[in-house]
């Protein structure tokens, strides 16, 4: 079984602890301390928030400032367009921002939001069909109908 664990970069552990438990994830105790929280979104996977300090001992490289440049975007599935609305809504509430309009591919529905650090998360929701057969199969399929 292969688990993912995203390192992420903050300023303020305790308000990421805060923010992503009020997007619903949960939070590792075993594998959580003044340098780094183990931020659980599934049984497979893992935001490893890191004081930029803490995530510098692993790099020779310079951390990257999220609030300034994009290294990575991270893309998290929900289970309906609904789900993604209330994920990215708590994330409003709690100090995230979305810096771009909602996206209605048809097939797919996306919303981005960056957390208090800038950190770029975005939340998807795909139609099963389009899952299962890609977006040309899934398209020319409902375009008969």
């Amino acid at each position: 079984m292969t688990h993912i664990f995203v390192n992420l970069p903050t300023n303020d552990l305790d308000r990421a602890k805060a923010f992503y438990t009020a997007l619903g994830a949960d939070i590792n105790p075993l594998f959580t301390d003044e340098n780094a929280a183990c931020i659980v979104w599934d049984e497979n996977v893992f935001f490893m928030v890191l004081t930029r300090e803490y995530l510098a001992t692993f790099t020779d490289k310079p951390i990257a400032d999220p609030a300034s440049v994009a290294q990575t975007l991270i893309a998290l599935s929900r289970e309906s367009r609904e789900h993604v609305d209330q994920t990215v809504e708590a994330a409003l509430a709690h100090g995230g921002t979305e810096p771009k309009e909602p996206q209605d591919y048809g097939f797919m529905y996306t919303r981005h939001l960056e957390d208090p650090d800038g950190n770029i998360v975005e939340f998807v929701y795909m139609q099963p069909d389009a899952a299962e057969q890609g977006p040309d199969a899934y398209a020319a399929e409902h375009a008969q109908a």
